[in-house]
């Protein structure tokens, strides 16, 4: 038994946890998988109390890599991890259907994404510290309409194109009620 109450159930090298284990916690939280110098690294499997899990790597105890988390409310990330964070590439998933696909930096969607709803609806364009900035496009595949348009800190400034023969006014309200969380 560790100082934390913890538990550990597998290979040692030189006093270290070493090659593959299991660690439980008291409260029920467990780690199953690979371990170098008495820290996680390598694929691991971590299931904390609350439901939520992570399958993927770890590097000095952190979530580092390329993983899949599900949260205990159900959403979804399988892409990349530096430091606990995503980081990199992924694909975000909420029960309802949305999705992100794109860059994150810092636990945030950062650079290059689309977001879609279930309905059809896209958002594609330029992200920044979790919100639309730059230029972005948005779809409506349902009415065959698009509109490129220009963000700053998630509020759009101002539209420079579009295909659409619908008054601006009508195609502005589907696209400012959204929620890109």
């Amino acid at each position: 038994m560790h100082l934390n109450g913890s538990t550990y159930e597998g290979n040692w090298k030189d006093n270290f946890q070493d090659g593959e284990g299991t660690e439980t916690w008291p409260d029920g939280s467990v780690y199953k998988g690979h371990y170098s110098k008495g820290q996680k690294k390598g694929k691991g499997l971590f299931k904390w109390k609350d439901g939520a899990t992570y399958e993927g790597e770890f590097d000095l105890n952190k979530i580092n890599g390329v993983g899949v988390y599900i949260f205990k409310d159900k959403r979804k990330y399988n892409g990349e991890w530096k430091n606990n964070k995503m980081d990199g590439q992924g694909i975000f998933e909420w029960p309802d259907g949305r999705k992100y696909i794109g860059a994150y930096k810092n636990d945030k969607k950062d650079g290059e994404g689309q977001y879609e709803w279930p309905d059809g609806r896209k958002y594609n364009g330029s992200w920044k510290n979790g919100k639309q900035h730059g230029e972005g496009t948005f779809y409506c595949i349902k009415k065959k309409i698009w509109k490129k348009g220009i963000w700053d800190n998630g509020t759009r400034v101002k539209w420079i194109e579009e295909n659409s023969e619908k008054s601006e006014t009508e195609n502005d309200n589907e696209i400012e009620n959204e929620n890109f969380e």
